[in-house]
C-alpha cells in the first residue's frame, strides 16, 4: 500500500520537480507541466465505473500516448483503470491503496519521462 508520502517522496526525488495544485488537488510538475497528481472520483465517474469504482486515494500519472495507456491498462488491471472523461487523453488512473511501491516508483519516474524536457531526461 503506497501513500502521498511516498508519491512525493519518488516525485521531489527526480529533476526541478515542483508541488503545485490543479483544480483544486495537490500535483507535481515538471518544467510547468503536471507528471502526476491527486484525482478524486466525482459523481459522473463513479456513476460511470458503477461497481468497479474503488474506494480510496486515485492518482493520475501521465503516460506516452494511447498506447502507452493501453499497455499499462492491460498490464496493471489491478492496480491501473481509466474512466470516460480520459477517453483520447494519455492518462490513467492509479488505486494508491493497491499499488506495490515498487510500481508506484516506476509509474511516477515514467510520467516525468513523458513530462520533462529532453535537457532534463538527458542530464
Amino acid at each position: 500500500m503506497a501513500t502521498w508520502d511516498d508519491v512525493e517522496r519518488v516525485a521531489t526525488g527526480l529533476p526541478s520537480v515542483a508541488e503545485g495544485t490543479t483544480w483544486g488537488n495537490r500535483c507535481w510538475k515538471v518544467a510547468g507541466k503536471t507528471f502526476v497528481w491527486v484525482r478524486p472520483l466525482g459523481k459522473k465517474d463513479r456513476a460511470d465505473l458503477g461497481e468497479a469504482a474503488p474506494d480510496g486515494e486515485i492518482m493520475g500519472v501521465r503516460v506516452d500516448g494511447e498506447g502507452g495507456k493501453a499497455e499499462l491498462l492491460a498490464a496493471e488491471p489491478e492496480v491501473c483503470f481509466t474512466i470516460p472523461h480520459f477517453d483520447g487523453h494519455p492518462a490513467v488512473l492509479v488505486r494508491l491503496d493497491d499499488v506495490d511501491p515498487a510500481l508506484l516508483a516506476e509509474l511516477v519516474e515514467d510520467a516525468w519521462r513523458v513530462m520533462a524536457p529532453p535537457r532534463l531526461r538527458t542530464g
